[in-house]
């Protein structure tokens, strides 16, 4: 608001006495502070500023305020908010500009700012010009009554415009597709880090396996020499007992005094039947090997040449563990796959194993000599941890020893080949070419119970033509085994023969429940779980079958017969006449190979696989060749 007139020639006066005192105020500043002579100018000199002031309140209170306010105060006053933090933002010292790397980018960060920002004038003008393309004819008289020539050539500013706004989407185009590619870039080299940081823990899981197997194997090792020392010490106890009492009344007076007291101790002693030694602890993994789950599908683990004729049967007990192998030149091979060295060969049948069950460290085998043997692999001195590498460079064991203390009992009641067993606790079941099923007691080691395979076939009134062929040998099949493949769970026993059916038996009662049509040939294979039983044939087919209803759930065919199958909670693994593995995902049902034969670039072809075992994704296959292959799956 402007002053009044009369106030004019004070409000001079004012402004000159003002002046005067901030220039002694600047003088005072500038001159050198801490003189001793003028201790207190500001004080002084601000005294008479508020007096000079005395007037005019309002710019008195003004002035005085600045005495109380910081130094940022002051510069907040001066510079807004949006200026202090550009200026923060934007400052940069002078070492952080030295040794700025070369970017790889060839467009700046403000250029893929704005290709990120969709352009609204591009935009607009594209829907401006659909609205126009779709605008009726009524909107066009009245835009050419408003002076433009909507159906007339468009003007060249306007074309040049569209152009310029089609060169700037293009730009704006190839600004986002190097964006992308760099992305894509940046991604590839995270994944290689990452498969980089995974081999190497995976490196140090495999190590932590191996260390864990050797703690195992000391373990094993020092419960079987405290059980030692506990017999040792138990005998010694028996023989002093024995010997603070040498004598028996009874006996003394039957046996002559001439005699002496020594042989009469003796004797006595030797009619106290002593403890037998306990069984050696086997070497089985207490803990679960872990290592083939982070393997890829198809992943190959080992592969090692076991025999020098075809594997006839092969079986393991867990991932990493125990596997037994036979094949047609009559020998049963024991390995470690941890170790990947053979432990043995359990010698003992008169002609090759057809069959053969690994559970913890007990095994049976089933031979053409009609014979059935039990093996307790804990026994042998080989059956511990060794170290990796114990074969020749080409893969053949070396100074393989005997492991004939293994044998536990001989069953032999069948009078021809066994082709199928399975055991479970004190119980195994197996069949035979004799066309009979027998029930043995491990613990008596003699036969229970003989089912005859064709006589409850009758029972069923079956047709006996379908059997029988008029040289007599079995109709379903030349190349396949009167009792294919078997498995009992407490009472119930499932069985497969040559022709196509599957018998449900009752051990309690001996008599079939139920019997499963629909194979067309030999059954080789089977398994089953609570819900489900799954065969394979040489019919080409693997049936899955319903348990509780007793229909085909679900099956597939091959262009090869069906020679051996096995499943896991999974994934179903079978053999079919190729040199791969088929394996159907029963999660997803997909159905893929695995197996050498899918290596490039080998100059000898793979075998053909006949037999094959999977456990919790880990698979061993035997080949013709006497190959083993292990993979994940």
């Amino acid at each position: 608001m402007p002053f009044a007139l009369s106030d004019r020639p004070s409000q001079g006066r004012d402004l000159t006495a003002f002046g005067r005192t901030v220039t002694a105020t600047a003088g005072q500043f500038i001159g050198p502070f801490g003189d001793a002579g003028h201790p207190g100018h500001y004080t002084s000199t601000m005294g008479d500023i508020s007096k000079q002031l005395a007037k005019r309140p309002s710019i008195q209170k003004r002035m005085l305020s600045l005495n109380h306010r910081s130094p940022t105060e002051l510069v907040r006053s001066k510079l807004s908010t949006a200026e202090i933090q550009h200026r923060a933002l934007t400052h940069v010292p002078d070492e952080m500009l030295t040794n700025i790397p070369a970017t790889e980018h060839a467009y700046s960060l403000f250029q893929g700012f704005q290709a990120t920002v969709p352009d609204e004038s591009f935009a607009s003008e594209r829907g401006r010009t659909r609205y126009r393309r779709r605008s009726s004819g009524k909107h066009k008289a009245l835009e050419g009554l408003n002076g433009s020539m909507p159906d007339g050539p468009p003007s060249l500013s306007q074309m040049g415009r569209e152009k310029a706004a089609l060169m700037r989407q293009l730009e704006m185009l190839a600004i986002r597709k190097n964006m992308s590619s760099a992305e894509i870039r940046e991604i590839d080299q995270k994944i290689a880090n990452l498969n980089q940081m995974r081999n190497i823990v995976f490196d140090r899981l495999a190590q932590l396996e191996q260390e864990e197997t050797e703690v195992e194997h000391e373990i094993v090792s020092v419960e079987n020499k405290i059980e030692e020392l506990e017999d040792e010490l138990e005998i010694a106890g028996i023989g002093e007992t024995g010997a603070q009492h040498p004598t028996d009344p009874s006996s003394a007076e039957d046996t002559p005094a001439e005699e002496g007291v020594s042989f009469m101790s003796e004797s006595i002693y030797g009619k106290i039947p002593g403890k037998h030694p306990r069984k050696r602890k086997s070497n089985r993994r207490i803990s679960k090997p872990m290592l083939h789950e982070h393997l890829e599908p198809g992943h190959n683990i080992m592969e090692m040449q076991t025999h020098s004729d075809t594997i006839t049967c092969l079986d393991f007990d867990v991932p990493f563990g125990t596997m037994v192998t036979a094949a047609l030149d009559d020998t049963v091979r024991v390995w470690d796959l941890n170790g990947r060295r053979c432990l043995g060969m359990l010698e003992g049948h008169h002609a090759s194993v057809r069959c053969l069950q690994v559970e913890d460290s007990i095994v049976a085998t089933g031979s053409a000599d009609a014979s059935i043997r039990l093996w307790d692999l804990s026994r042998a001195e080989s059956y511990r941890y060794g170290p990796p590498g114990g074969d020749d460079e080409d893969g053949t064991p070396h100074n393989t020893p005997s492991m004939s203390d293994c044998h536990v009992l001989t069953l032999g009641s069948h009078i021809d080949e066994v082709t199928a067993l399975f055991f479970q606790g004190d119980m195994l079941v197996s069949g035979s070419a004799d066309k009979t099923l027998r029930q043995w007691d491990l613990e008596k080691g003699r036969c229970v119970q003989t089912l005859d395979v064709l006589w409850a076939a009758a029972q069923n009134s079956m047709d006996e033509g379908k059997w029988r062929t008029p040289g007599g040998r079995v109709g379903g099949g030349d190349s396949g085994d009167f009792v294919g493949a078997l498995q009992c769970f407490d009472a119930a026993l499932a069985c497969g023969t040559a022709d196509g059916m599957v018998r449900l038996w009752d051990l309690r009662s001996g008599q079939v429940h139920r019997s499963l049509v629909g194979h067309t040939g030999p059954v080789t294979a089977l398994q089953f779980d609570d819900v489900h039983l799954v065969t394979g044939s040489l019919d080409r087919s693997i049936r899955i079958w319903d348990l509780r209803t007793g229909t085909i759930f679900d099956a597939f065919g091959y262009e090869n017969p069906v020679t051996s199958m096995q499943f896991d909670t999974r994934r179903i693994v079978s053999a079919v006449g190729e040199n791969v593995v088929k394996v159907y995902d029963k999660t997803d049902g997909r159905h893929w190979d695995c197996g050498a034969g899918l290596k490039d670039g080998n100059s000898v072809s793979a075998s053909v696989v006949d037999r094959v075992r999977v456990k919790d994704g880990y698979l061993v296959e035997g080949r013709r060749d006497g190959m083993v292959g292990v993979w994940a799956c």
